[in-house]
């Protein structure tokens, strides 16, 4: 191994990455800076590559339609209930599984087969479970007395059904972060905190929390934005739709349905940078909160 960089050594390590360089410029880059281009076209025609001009009419359209105003609205509540739902849940059951002992990589496989599991499988499953006739779930209501529900097609009960799905789905990945986590605190925490007088709750807030704090920013900031670009969850379980009525459709759920199915891609490229723009803020805050509370050791 030569220790100084020469100019013969640079040009060898160029091209060793140019490959990857061209697959990243056409697969990504370019597909970027295509949509963001396409969402200022007045009239765009996708097989000629032909357009009558340049403007904000894209964005005009998209402002003004009711559809797009339901999905934002649907999305930012898949969001608020399965971000904080999934980080609760998934800390609880990591924490336990963090104090078992006998067959433990057995529960931890167990608990992380649904983040490797096709999202389809997933919501043939699902769609069973939520059977209004012959569903375990309704079965299970029906033992305390409570009538079915038609978690499928009841516009009502279609959005907590993706929610309840996707919560399930998500625990996996969530849980082997956390256990990392848990991992990386060293014993002698809970020991002073045990010596001090701390109780078992103590220990959790004083202790378990703030040394986690990075592990819990890590996993809030990847399911915030995983969750608002939601769609083969929807997709699969409702059968190619966005539930009755539209009641679960999303932002990206209304850019397919721009692109592939109306073909209005100057809209479907708007909704995706619109989309973008919100992302981006809420992670500019995530990491301004980061800074201000997040405690690093």
């Amino acid at each position: 191994m030569q220790n100084r960089k020469t100019w013969k050594t640079t040009f060898q390590a160029f091209w060793y990455i140019l490959p990857l360089f061209i697959i990243i410029g056409v697969f990504n880059i370019y597909p970027i800076i295509k949509s963001f281009a396409m969402a200022f076209y007045n009239d765009y025609n996708i097989f000629t590559g032909e357009t009558s001009g340049y403007g904000l009419t894209s964005f005009e359209t998209l402002f003004s339609d009711q559809e797009f105003a339901e999905s934002l609205m649907n999305t930012f509540v898949y969001v608020l209930f399965v971000t904080p739902l999934s980080i609760v849940i998934s800390l609880a059951i990591s924490i336990l599984l963090n104090n078992v002992n006998f067959l433990k990589p057995l529960f931890q496989s167990i608990y992380f087969l649904p983040f490797v599991t096709s999202t389809v499988a997933i919501s043939i499953v699902w769609r069973w479970l939520y059977h209004s006739n012959y569903g375990l779930i309704n079965y299970l209501l029906g033992i305390f007395g409570i009538d079915s529900i038609n978690w499928l097609t009841n516009p009502d009960w279609a959005m907590p059904a993706a929610i309840i799905m996707a919560i399930w789905k998500s625990l996996g990945f969530n849980i082997l972060l956390f256990l990392v986590g848990l991992n990386n605190i060293s014993k002698t925490y809970y020991d002073a905190a045990r010596i001090d007088g701390a109780n078992a709750w103590q220990r959790f807030t004083n202790v378990t929390v703030p040394l986690l704090g990075p592990t819990i920013f890590l996993v809030s900031i990847l399911s915030i934005i995983n969750n608002f670009k939601v769609f083969d969850e929807i997709y699969a379980l409702f059968n190619g739709q966005p539930g009755p009525s539209n009641s679960t459709i999303t932002v990206v759920y209304y850019l397919y349905k721009k692109f592939y199915t109306e073909f209005d891609y100057g809209v479907a490229s708007a909704s995706g940078i619109v989309l973008f723009l919100i992302i981006f803020v809420i992670t500019l805050i995530q990491l301004w909160m980061n800074k201000r509370f997040v405690h690093y050791r």
